[in-house]
């Protein structure tokens, strides 16, 4: 399987959002036909470093999976979720955010 190489130039979206009480930035890049291509997640709160570091390798992972071809949609069903639906890792909160 190829990874599917992404423009060199390419819109950048930002949004801030809160999980279990830490503030987060993400940031997403899209492929030329609009398919989510790679995240950013930064814990935007001094003192959480290791939520922080949790974060950007969780989004790196993320990044690799969508450009070798695994589907967003896909992903976000499969992430670990409560009884009533809700997302409890940071890579299922981040879908949600961006309803892929």
């Amino acid at each position: 399987m190829l990874r599917r190489a992404l423009p060199t130039r390419r819109a950048h979206e930002a949004r801030q959002f809160e999980f279990r009480g830490a503030p987060y930035t993400v940031g997403v890049g899209r492929f030329e036909d609009g398919a989510l291509a790679e995240v950013f997640i930064d814990c935007a709160s001094k003192g959480m470093l290791p939520l922080g570091d949790d974060a950007k390798d969780a989004a790196v992972c993320l990044s690799i999976a969508l450009q070798y071809g695994a589907p967003a949609d896909v992903i976000q069903k499969a992430v670990t979720r409560t009884t009533d639906g809700a997302a409890t890792g940071i890579i299922g909160a981040v879908l949600d955010l961006l309803e892929t």
